[in-house]
């Protein structure tokens, strides 16, 4: 993600804050109204729901958005860390599995060594 996306990025999350603001302003007022002693009058409260539920779908739609493009940024994507410690700890494994044959080794040749002088004293 380059600078100029990261600057419209967060514009466009500044943005998201703004509608925010607004939304709670816009349930304060309905509050407001329905709280109203001579009544709420209904063409108020439709305005201010119908706005309250357009910024609500805007808001949805702008954050999945954004949340889509965090998701698609990878700053290590040609990093190489990975598959370097994965080499590195193939490599210790190996090691390991060598040091574990040579054992296997020392002891068959160890027991054909003491087989042969079971054999001689036979």
């Amino acid at each position: 993600m380059d600078s100029q996306s990261q600057n419209t990025s967060l514009q466009r999350l500044q943005n998201v804050e703004k509608r925010i603001v607004r939304v709670l302003e816009l349930a304060g007022g309905v509050m407001d109204e329905m709280a109203n002693p001579s009544g709420p009058r209904k063409e108020l409260i439709n305005n201010h729901c119908s706005e309250f539920m357009q910024l609500i779908k805007d808001i949805q739609v702008t954050l999945r958005e954004e949340i889509k493009s965090a998701c698609e940024y990878r700053p290590f994507e040609k990093c190489d860390y990975v598959p370097r410690i994965s080499n590195e700890i193939c490599c210790k494994k190996l090691e390991y599995v060598i040091s574990q044959f040579d054992n296997m080794k020392q002891t068959i040749e160890g027991y054909h060594a003491a087989a042969s002088d079971h054999m001689a004293l036979d």
